[in-house]
């Protein structure tokens, strides 16, 4: 299927490993044009090489989410390489899983705060491609544990705060023919990801959760991009405001 995404600007943060860099080469299978970011300019770098290798029109920029600074100068920077923008991924995440202060202010900075900034300093450019071709879309990147957390937690309540604010932005924004929609992946794995140091220093916790899932197995990284691409792209453009749980029936309830 020929999603529509040809030449369209595709931007997506977190964009150098795990979910982040398998959705910027799905997009670039598209024909997109891939702007990504990270924190670290060598990640970056050697993602944009990849990408470029297999004939994508890539450029990347190392950039620090909680820095207001940082986001609007890649932001300028996108719109002055490629021209504007029509999709926007953020998936960056601090990943905080212990419950003390720094990580909640981590979270908030680099999850919530870090993804509201981005959109705003997208979307103005974001508007302007839905006025051009009727269709932009911003997607972010939640979890599971957003719905179901299973304790105390700044990483599942920064997840679920994310979730509710894409719901206002779907709303005031359907009129600019720009959506917003969210992916809630469940257990993913990928090397130097969270579960493959869990799989290496305790096996036993990391069978656990294979075992607690249907499938009997966790995600891809690709699973979750093919996912996010079809939901950004126009043949998905009357889905908005939709959070979309990739989880292998991981989590219990239902979905209405």
């Amino acid at each position: 299927m020929d999603l529509g995404l040809k030449d369209k600007v595709a931007v997506v943060t977190g964009g150098s490993r795990g979910i982040g860099r398998a959705i910027a080469r799905r997009f670039a299978e598209e024909g997109a044009r891939i702007a990504i970011c990270a924190r670290t300019a060598p990640d970056i770098d050697k993602a944009v090489d990849v990408l470029k290798a297999d004939g994508a029109d890539a450029w990347g920029m190392a950039v620090d989410v909680s820095e207001p600074a940082g986001i609007s100068t890649f932001i300028a920077n996108v719109v002055h390489r490629f021209g504007g923008i029509d999709v926007l991924v953020s998936n960056v995440s601090a990943l905080s899983l212990v419950d003390d202060e720094s990580a909640w202010r981590a979270m908030f900075e680099i999850d919530l705060i870090g993804t509201v900034r981005l959109f705003e300093a997208a979307q103005p450019y974001l508007r302007a491609a839905g006025a051009r071709s009727g269709d932009a879309a911003f997607t972010l990147i939640s979890s599971i544990v957003a719905g179901e957390p299973y304790k105390p937690s700044p990483y599942s309540a920064i997840k679920a705060a994310l979730i509710n604010y894409a719901k206002g932005v779907a709303r005031t924004n359907a009129p600019y023919k720009t959506r917003c929609n969210v992916i809630s992946p469940g257990n993913v794995y990928f090397e130097d990801g969270v579960w493959s140091h869990m799989k290496r220093e305790n096996p036993a916790v990391f069978q656990a959760w294979l075992d607690k899932n249907p499938t009997g197995r966790m995600g891809s990284p690709e699973e979750i991009a093919s996912a996010a691409v079809f939901l950004s792209s126009p043949r998905s453009a009357f889905t908005t405001g939709a959070n979309l749980v990739i989880d292998g029936c991981l989590t219990q309830h239902a979905m209405f």
